[in-house]
């Protein structure tokens, strides 16, 4: 099959997702024919995506959500006002990925939790299957267990997760443990998406902390509790606009640009890791052996950290306060290897790559039942028998 992605490009989660989605589907004999993400002015794509990703790449203009003055929580009032402002970047982003769906010839869309993926499928109804993949989709679930939330933060976080996933054959949904499906919704929970690179790092335990903040504005609580512990030794991944090489604030504290060699490197020999709770980073560390801290920035965040912490990942904290992470790395028992989420890891390829096996059955009966009917009305002779 011709597999096309569209991404939602904030952060790393998704982006690491589609790399380890496009090993498995490329090994298993599919073509993967490109890769389209959404940015926004206030993010940059990573470069190592474009160098990992051996298929075409290409940008539009997406939603997102930008941070408040200090750059840390997410400023709602703020993102809905500046993304209606650019209503018309988003109009012809909509025109454009349906063009490329067309262009690309895809047989299945993979819509890897991209809004406008869900809006082009509502318009102009494309040929081609989609199947909808993300950790978010487990929030659909009638058993997923939600923390204590804004309830109109809640219901806003469920509409936009419907509407991504609008004109979908399935939902995917990414899980830090197994749970059952939920066909009546149209999900299949799946474990995550890890890549062969963390599957084969080798973990020790390491003197220093590893980190990853969405917002680089966090790093000011970071550089105010080293001032108070200047003998912990410090790595922190950050999404700072404009910072390409590292920022070296003394010998123990480190600041890195988003590099996916190096973050992997630095998380299998870490003590412990802290993050602002996306999925996809606390999952490596979970399969690394390395207890988590993890710091929400938004609803969907306080969402991961609450399931993760229901899978034995680590604590949720409301800041970058690291004395909660060295009293966890202490106590966390060094025995505990978390063999339930490897083996659920294990499974990932033939759970995953059944979905689109079935999808593919079913694609390709329904150009069968479309051949047979035009064939039918031209030569009833020649009609496939079915």
């Amino acid at each position: 099959m011709k597999i096309l992605f569209i991404i939602q490009g904030e952060g790393r989660g998704h982006l690491t997702q589609a790399l380890s989605l496009h090993q498995k589907l490329t090994a298993d004999g599919h073509q993967v024919v490109g890769a389209l993400v959404g940015k926004s002015p206030a993010r940059k794509i990573p470069a190592f995506f474009s160098e990992k990703m051996k298929a075409p790449v290409y940008t539009f203009d997406s939603p997102n959500f930008l941070p408040t003055a200090r750059n840390k929580q997410v400023n709602l009032t703020r993102s809905v006002v500046y993304n209606v402002s650019r209503s018309y970047r988003y109009i012809g982003s909509l025109r454009y990925i349906n063009r490329m769906i067309k262009q690309t010839e895809a047989d299945v869309v993979v819509n890897f939790y991209e809004i406008l993926t869900g809006l082009v499928y509502t318009l102009f109804r494309p040929k081609a299957v989609m199947i909808c993949i993300a950790h978010q989709y487990l929030f659909l679930h009638p058993e997923f267990s939600f923390p204590k939330v804004n309830p109109l933060s809640l219901g806003m976080m469920l509409f936009y997760t419907r509407v991504t996933s609008w004109g979908s054959s399935k939902k995917l949904a990414l899980s830090f443990r197994k749970m059952k499906d939920a066909p009546g919704k149209g999900i299949a929970v799946v474990p995550p998406l890890i890549r062969r690179e963390v599957i084969e790092a080798k973990p020790t335990e390491g003197d220093y902390l590893h980190g990853y903040m969405l917002n680089s504005g966090f790093s000011e609580e970071v550089k105010l509790w080293h001032k108070a512990h200047p003998g912990v030794k410090i790595h922190f991944f950050w999404d700072k606009k404009g910072e390409t090489a590292e920022t070296r604030i003394n010998d123990n504290l480190v600041f890195h640009p988003l590099d996916d060699a190096l973050f992997i490197h630095y998380m299998a020999g870490a003590k412990a890791y802290a993050t602002t709770a996306g999925f996809e980073s606390v999952c490596e560390a979970m399969y690394m052996d390395k207890p988590v801290m993890m710091v929400p920035t938004h609803i969907e965040q306080a969402c991961n950290a609450h399931d993760a912490c229901i899978s034995g990942a680590g604590i949720v904290s409301g800041s970058f306060n690291l004395d909660k992470l060295l009293e966890l790395s202490a106590h966390y028992p060094s025995t505990h290897s978390n063999l339930q989420f490897r083996h659920w890891v294990s499974q990932a390829d033939w759970l995953i790559l059944r979905e689109f096996h079935e999808d593919s059955s079913s694609w390709l009966s329904h150009l069968r039942s479309k051949y047979n009917f035009f064939q039918s009305l031209i030569n009833p002779k020649k009609a496939l028998k079915t």
